[in-house]
């Protein structure tokens, strides 16, 4: 068995530290998004690449789920790969120092939507095979350790389609195109989430 990397100083400054004080800070919403919480927390102290495609089998990624300024719809990606529906989302790149700022990245560049308001903090936690991502070397299947987040767009904000997207569309938070219960409970937390939104609207 190969040994496991020397774990990276949690105050090391970056991406892997910005994930490890958002995610020790984060208040989980049900006892098993607590215990995902701590598998992320151990992955990220046991693993210094934790953040980057290259940590294999099982690396962190980051995505947001679109809300229409009403809170009635979601924006979702037909996602060229995958062939499902999901939220905007995908690996960390070199040039993402937290989390958050990852997060609306994808969802900026896989939507094409400016001005979007994104949440200060996670609202789900995910980790999920992703047949996709590999292995190219017939090692274990890869898990994304997806750290979800809620934005909201502008009103009559106009969306495109982006390379890795066979479509994006709008969809009512209560007829879900493909709702399995990772995305129910998405869309559910987050309405919550923005429901607690400040006076100028911003997500809680």
């Amino acid at each position: 068995m190969t040994p496991a990397p020397t774990p990276a100083p949690t105050g090391e400054p970056g991406l892997h530290a910005d994930a490890l004080s958002t995610l020790t800070a984060w208040t989980p919403p049900t006892r098993a998004q607590a215990t995902l919480r701590d598998r992320y927390v151990a992955h990220l102290r046991e693993r210094p690449d934790a953040m980057s495609r290259i940590c294999r089998p099982d690396h962190l990624t980051a995505s947001t789920l679109v809300l229409s300024a009403d809170r009635s719809r979601v924006l979702l990606t037909l996602h060229a790969k995958a062939g499902r529906w999901f939220q905007f989302g995908g690996h960390c790149e070199a040039g993402d120092t937290t989390l958050a700022g990852a997060a609306l990245r994808e969802a900026t560049e896989e939507s094409g939507l400016d001005g979007l308001v994104l949440g200060p903090r996670p609202v789900q936690l995910s980790e999920h095979p992703v047949e996709f991502c590999g292995p190219a070397d017939g090692g274990p299947t890869v898990h994304h350790l997806d750290v979800r987040y809620v934005a909201v767009a502008a009103p009559e904000a106009r969306h495109a389609v982006s390379e890795e997207s066979l479509d994006v569309r709008w969809w009512p938070v209560r007829a879900l195109p493909d709702p399995d219960a990772d995305l129910v409970e998405l869309v559910e937390l987050a309405l919550q989430s923005t429901s607690q939104a400040d006076p100028a609207g911003q997500p809680g």
